[in-house]
């Protein structure tokens, strides 16, 4: 199976950055998103950039997942470290996140105070940085 994903370690400043440069179908980004967690054990590293501005298609099913199961999951599995998580979005991204019902669910769920992760949606990367690095 062939990956979009770019996975760079950042132990100097305890960040995993993870680029997609294509989308794909959703057991693929599921075995990407493994990949970053299996990364981040290996590093020791509980803060990612997820950059997934050419990721053009957005999936529910992938947004339910990564909300409600793999996110809650990998932070119980990288604890002590909480788990932080930028999203480096495009503003088109955005807007479509903005405008689709289903995905504000899923938002609203994964951005809510109280989860074992903290998860938040950037559309610049120095501005995402600042925030993993606080």
């Amino acid at each position: 199976m062939a990956t979009a994903l770019s996975l760079t370690p950042r132990p100097d400043l305890h960040i995993l950055v993870a680029r997609w440069t294509d989308d794909g179908p959703t057991a693929q980004l599921q075995h990407e998103y493994a990949t970053i967690l299996a990364s981040a054990h290996q590093h020791g590293l509980g803060r990612w950039l997820l950059d997934v501005r050419r990721r053009d298609q957005l999936n529910p099913e992938l947004g339910q997942w990564t909300t409600h199961i793999f996110y809650p999951q990998a932070a119980t599995q990288l604890a002590p470290q909480q788990l932080r998580i930028a999203v480096l979005c495009s503003p088109v991204r955005l807007a479509v996140y903005e405008a689709d019902p289903t995905q504000q669910q899923y938002l609203a769920y994964g951005l809510e105070p109280g989860r074992n992760y903290d998860l938040r949606l950037f559309i610049e990367e120095g501005l995402a940085m600042e925030w993993l690095l606080s």
